[in-house]
């Protein structure tokens, strides 16, 4: 039997998913690792230990079906984004812990940018806001901070890579550094008409060019595994990030389609087409996965904290003993009695962009018990998930009919109802509800042939249960002006040093 690998490297786990011919899932392996976080805002990881995690989900994925290296077609790798690696060209060792997505360390930085009017430019070439959220600020903050980083960068030492150019560079010994071009447009370095690097940027930011990996097509063959580390050498078939790659196994390639994924955060994507379209409610304009040297588009609304939410219940106050707990209790109450969680516990994204919110639980009275909490905290993922739908309609000009769904938490079907009522739109949960992964293997697949075109991957995908919202527009207007009270007391919190 024929597979396609992917690497689904997150933001708390390293998973090897094999998919079959028909999108069926064959065999997953997942391990998890450690979060660091050094400073409040801070959030890093080790970038030798997503490598090792991620090699050993590949192996361990092939043990447990009986499924052979010399069967694996391609390797398709999604990812994380915005996460920061710099390392050592030669050794090809990290010269610092990884700095994550959800990083705020850069904030002050990012103002005085704004400050010194720059959003338009930045804006007007990337798609994107000024944010601590990209990886220029990041990298330049390495090249500042550690030790003698900023002359071995000038020398050429150094090499810069959000995870898939780590994993490809490990899974290459250090013969592939690339990057796809969807990965490539969440740096704020790559201006997104070109789809090349921008040397006014690089200039901004103060980083050598010599530092970046080669831009290429999201499906394209990057070189090969060495053959000793998965039992062959397998075709490096395609890359991604993870929202786009998500946008693709949901098959939204058409203009005006749009998907949702419930993970550590939330991200929504919009396709609109062939041509970027400029966002007036903070939205992001980003690069959408094409084939080869096409491209396409979308609008993006990242919501930082989703999943994480359910996490801090279960680790941070440990009301809950396992994340799937969290659906019983929160139906246990029949709805939160006026209790209402901002999950800005890294600040807020779109629309909004405060990176000095934090995160906050109002309406609390002497009857409020866990259940309460439970419920608002998955209330809150989908009030955040609404804003940014909102945002969108506006920015695109064009009617929300569905929404796909898809990730961890869309399995919550507490959540996912809510969500279509609070947003009153439909929501369509798909069979396979791991679609970042099975992104990447069809972007991989269609690189080697095992798929002969995006056709016939459209009748892979097929829909489990569609959520028709049901609560009344009064209801919803209430339930919504408190949410934006709510929200209004996270806002600004941290003070701007």
């Amino acid at each position: 039997m024929q597979v396609v690998m992917a690497f689904d490297q997150g933001t708390t786990s390293s998973r090897a998913i094999l998919f079959d011919h028909s999108g069926s899932i064959v065999g997953v392996a997942q391990r998890e690792f450690e979060q660091h976080y050094p400073q409040s805002g801070w959030v890093e990881h080790d970038a030798n230990e997503i490598w090792k995690t991620q090699l050993a989900v590949g192996r361990e994925v092939l043990e447990q079906t009986g499924v052979s290296g010399q069967d694996v077609v391609a390797i398709g790798i999604t990812n994380q984004r915005e996460t920061t690696v710099v390392w050592d060209r030669t050794t090809g060792q990290p010269i610092a812990n990884a700095i994550v997505w959800q990083d705020r360390r850069t904030a002050e930085y990012c103002d005085k940018l704004r400050e010194a009017g720059h959003a338009d430019q930045v804006q007007a070439k990337t798609g994107l806001v000024i944010d601590a959220y990209f990886c220029a600020t990041k990298i330049r903050w390495i090249l500042e901070n550690v030790p003698d980083a900023k002359g071995r960068a000038e020398r050429g030492e150094l090499a810069f890579g959000t995870i898939d150019s780590w994993l490809l560079w490990n899974l290459t010994a250090g013969r592939v550094h690339a990057t796809d071009v969807t990965n490539a447009s969440r740096t704020m370095l790559l201006n997104i008409e070109s789809c090349q690097w921008d040397d006014d940027l690089l200039d901004l930011f103060e980083i050598p060019r010599s530092m970046l990996p080669e831009v290429l097509p999201s499906s394209h063959v990057y070189g090969e595994s060495n053959a000793e580390l998965l039992g062959a050498a397998i075709k490096l078939g395609g890359a991604a990030g993870d929202q786009q790659s998500a946008l693709f196994g949901q098959n939204c390639t058409e203009h005006g389609m749009a998907k949702n994924t419930y993970g550590t955060g939330c991200f929504m994507l919009m396709n609109v087409g062939d041509t970027p379209v400029p966002s007036k409610c903070k939205l992001l304009t980003t690069v959408a996965c094409g084939l080869e040297q096409a491209s396409q588009y979308a609008l993006e609304g990242s919501v930082f904290i989703a999943g994480a939410a359910i996490q801090w219940l279960r680790d941070g106050v440990q009301m809950i003993d396992s994340a799937p707990e969290v659906e019983g209790l929160a139906a246990s109450v029949p709805d939160s009695d006026g209790v209402y969680m901002v999950p800005a516990f890294a600040g807020l994204g779109a629309p909004y962009w405060d990176a000095y919110a934090r995160g906050a639980i109002v309406g609390i009275n002497r009857g409020t018990t866990r259940a309460h909490i439970a419920r608002a905290a998955l209330e809150g993922i989908a009030f955040q998930v609404a804003d940014v739908l909102d945002a969108m309609k506006t920015d695109s000009g064009m009617p929300m009919t569905e929404l796909r769904v898809d990730g961890g938490a869309s399995a919550n079907d507490l959540l996912m109802q809510f969500q279509s009522d609070i947003s009153q739109v439909p929501v369509i949960r798909p069979k396979v509800i791991e679609t970042t992964a099975l992104g990447a293997a069809f972007l991989a697949g269609l690189a080697v042939g095992f798929w002969n075109s995006p056709e016939e991957i459209t009748g892979v995908w097929q829909t489990d249960r569609v959520f028709e919202p049901k609560m009344s527009v009064d209801e919803v207007t209430h339930r919504r002006t408190r949410w934006q009270d709510a929200l209004g007391r996270s806002r600004h919190w941290e003070p701007a040093s």
